[in-house]
């Protein structure tokens, strides 16, 4: 019987796709000196290769589960770590016995891992320091619990050069899913994470691109810290594309190194973006929604560290600076999440909402504007009197937009004056 035209065309297609796939692999296997393959039920093999293993190697880890304490990778170059895909090769890192990450990668230049699942270590699961040329893609990193006996970081660059993180996805951190950490140059993309304290972190980072990522269902869904004490300042940040919507969980952080006063404890449930102490960055043509405390709040060390002036060196400055907000699509549900009310910071944010409503009766019962801003600029540094010295520029078309929460008065309610002026802070 003749082959309908359609069918051949299917067949044609999928033979074509076979062979592209199956060169791609081999090109990519032909790229390294050492070729290494293991299956399950040789954990004990695989634990000696990371901790021996040469330059120029790549790991294929073939589909099934697998149980470890923990694998180690310390200064080689070029190095490919790879399963058969995320529903089908699984590192369970659950019965740890000792160490704390899962995975940590050490002085490693060129390194990518790719294909698998990661989960339930006691601490990171995924740690990569002081790399170049780092690639994470189609990685699923997970804990099964989103509380805090999870580990902080799902996939964690830190102190890295050049990080390529895309098509991953993280859930259950007690701090971040996606965290890169003192790092110049990265691109986060086409990524997705849910029940993380934070979807994603871009801390203390310079040069950096977060774009086609969905947040979603986080305590905050994206976050641009500087903190201070640390190696390098942060800086040049540009997010789009992005759909970060209903992250209303609850704050699950971890006390202690996550949970002080410069940790993402301080992250309330229902943020879409924070920005902290963080300069020149640009947030357009997201999706911003369902985020029910602030879909954007702007904010400075003083918010969260009354002796941030002290802290202030050529790595560090607590004052947000050359912020852009534009051409973001923004909504906000009708009440507070729940959590917020029980968390810090979140009950800062329903206070402003009652005292702009006490301070204006033609609001009578608006939410809290979109965007949050702390109110310190650096003319409490300057003793200045500018009214937007910091550049922080806003071109958005929805109502009830903006806020000068007043941190700085928020202790004395009899001087606390939040407003909705945001004219200072339109773009010119």
């Amino acid at each position: 019987m003749k082959q309908p035209f359609y069918l051949k065309l299917t067949l044609l297609l999928m033979i074509v796709g076979m062979i592209s796939s199956c060169k791609g692999t081999k090109e990519q296997q032909d790229n390294y000196a050492n070729i290494l393959t293991f299956k399950p039920g040789e954990e004990a093999k695989i634990e000696e290769a990371f901790l021996s293993i040469k330059d120029s190697t790549s790991i294929l880890l073939q589909a099934g589960n697998y149980k470890f304490d923990n694998l180690s990778i310390v200064q080689v170059k070029h190095i490919l770590i790879h399963g058969e895909g995320h529903d089908k090769t699984v590192l369970n890192f659950s019965s740890q016995t000792q160490g704390g990450e899962g995975i940590r990668i050490t002085d490693v230049k060129g390194f990518t891992i790719e294909n698998m699942t990661i989960r339930d270590s006691k601490g990171d699961l995924l740690k990569i320091s002081n790399s170049s040329d780092v690639k994470v893609a189609n990685l699923h990193a997970l804990w099964s619990q989103a509380d805090s006996t999870s580990g902080g970081y799902a996939i964690y660059p830190v102190l890295c050069k050049n990080v390529l993180v895309e098509n991953c996805y993280t859930e259950g951190s007690s701090d971040a899913g996606i965290y890169v950490g003192q790092t110049d140059g990265a691109i986060v993309r086409n990524c997705k994470a849910a029940k993380n304290v934070a979807g994603c972190e871009i801390e203390n980072t310079s040069n950096a691109e977060v774009y086609n990522n969905e947040f979603y269902n986080n305590t905050a869904g994206f976050l641009i810290f500087d903190l201070p004490d640390l190696s390098k300042r942060g800086g040049k940040v540009k997010v789009y594309n992005n759909n970060i919507y209903d992250n209303n969980f609850r704050n699950f952080a971890k006390s202690g190194s996550f949970g002080t006063s410069w940790g993402v404890g301080n992250a309330s449930p229902g943020s879409g973006i924070i920005i902290l102490a963080a300069s020149d960055i640009e947030i357009y043509d997201n999706k911003i929604t369902g985020n029910n405390t602030a879909a954007i709040t702007i904010a400075s060390g003083f918010a969260t560290d009354d002796k941030a002036a002290e802290k202030i060196n050529a790595n560090y400055s607590p004052i947000s600076k050359n912020i852009k907000i534009h051409s973001n699509k923004l909504e906000m549900g009708p009440e507070f999440p729940k959590p917020a009310f029980e968390h810090r910071i979140g009950q800062v944010l329903v206070a402003t909402q009652e005292q702009l409503n006490k301070l204006d009766p033609n609001r009578k019962f608006k939410r809290i504007p979109l965007i949050v801003y702390d109110g310190f600029s650096s003319n409490v540094l300057t003793k200045g009197t500018a009214l937007n010295p910091d550049s922080i520029c806003i071109n958005q078309p929805e109502e009830n937009l903006f806020v000068n929460a007043d941190f700085q008065n928020v202790a004395k309610p009899e001087n606390w004056k939040p407003n909705t002026d945001s004219a200072p802070f339109q773009c010119k």
